[in-house]
């Protein structure tokens, strides 16, 4: 139905479908919040409900595949979305259900956090999950951002360090996507510098070449890292969606992220490692003495 006011102005949108987080830190409410503090207009389909807080996860519930559809049909039809962020699908039949909508909804972008290990370790997707997300998935992917932990199980070998993310990456790019960011944040702590891995697939001259680019960057000293997947995947998202190239959008979602680390360090957000602190633009954050009252 067309809408009975003109509109002139238009604002990135973007999709998020992903599981809920009840204690906010990760999952679609981060998702929602990166969205909006970086100026685009999200949307959500939930595939799971979780109950979780900064102690971690104790239940997932799954939600049903035609409701899954039933959100992904009414977004599109209606709303529509510049890009589309893919987060938690806990079951292979849930990743079966999420590609074949898209797929019939002929979305083009799609940025794909294969969730299987939350920041904490847990496990959020087994095997039959991770090779549903290759064959369905991965083909229609602009973009995948695995860590280390997800990496390997999709690979089913370890990835130990920077030394292994080129042909990881390759390896991973072979399988159908259209770009691959090795995330390595989950090297034990003794490395203070991390390395994240970009290799993309562009065109120069009509002919495919294969382009790589290095993010080094020093690790923030904080506990309070729940939900940093989330939030680079969807700063990435956003990023595109505002017209920002691939490498472009890599950088400055990863310097979101770090802002965000360093933003959150002294917030006390429950009792166990709490969430990096997204709306760090609008609401800094600081020790009494760092403001020098």
């Amino acid at each position: 139905m067309q809408s009975l006011l003109p509109t002139s102005i238009q604002i990135p949108k973007v999709l998020t479908i992903a599981g809920s987080d009840s204690g906010g830190g990760a999952g679609l409410q981060a998702d929602l919040k990166v969205i909006t503090a970086l100026g685009g207009y999200g949307m959500s389909v939930i595939t799971a409900i979780t109950a979780q807080n900064t102690l971690g996860v104790t239940r997932i519930q799954d939600v049903d595949l035609d409701v899954v559809e039933a959100q992904i049909d009414a977004v599109l039809m209606d709303i529509g979305a510049d890009i589309v962020k893919i987060g938690m699908l806990a079951s292979p039949e849930i990743v079966r259900t999420v590609a074949k909508a898209l797929r019939r909804h002929g979305v083009k972008r799609i940025i794909l956090d294969p969730v299987l290990r939350a920041t904490s370790g847990a496990s959020l997707g087994g095997d039959d999950t991770a090779q549903a997300m290759i064959a369905e998935l991965f083909p229609i992917a602009s973009l995948i951002t695995p860590n280390l932990e997800e990496a390997s199980l999709l690979l089913g070998r370890e990835i130990s360090g920077p030394n292994d993310f080129k042909l990881a990456a390759q390896e991973l790019l072979d399988m159908g996507p259209q770009a691959v960011l090795i995330k390595g944040g989950h090297l034990d702590s003794t490395h203070t510098q991390i390395t994240d891995f970009l290799m993309w697939r562009s065109v120069e001259d009509e002919l495919e070449v294969i382009l790589t680019k290095e993010f080094k960057h020093y690790r923030v000293n904080t506990i309070n890292t729940h939900g940093t997947g989330c939030t680079l995947a969807s700063a990435i998202a956003s990023y595109l969606a505002d017209g920002h190239d691939l490498p472009h959008s890599v950088a400055k979602a990863i310097a979101y992220v770090e802002a965000g680390l360093e933003a959150g360090r002294f917030l006390s957000i429950g009792e166990g490692p709490g969430p990096l602190w997204h709306m760090h633009d609008f609401y800094p954050t600081a020790l009494a003495k760092e403001k020098g009252i």
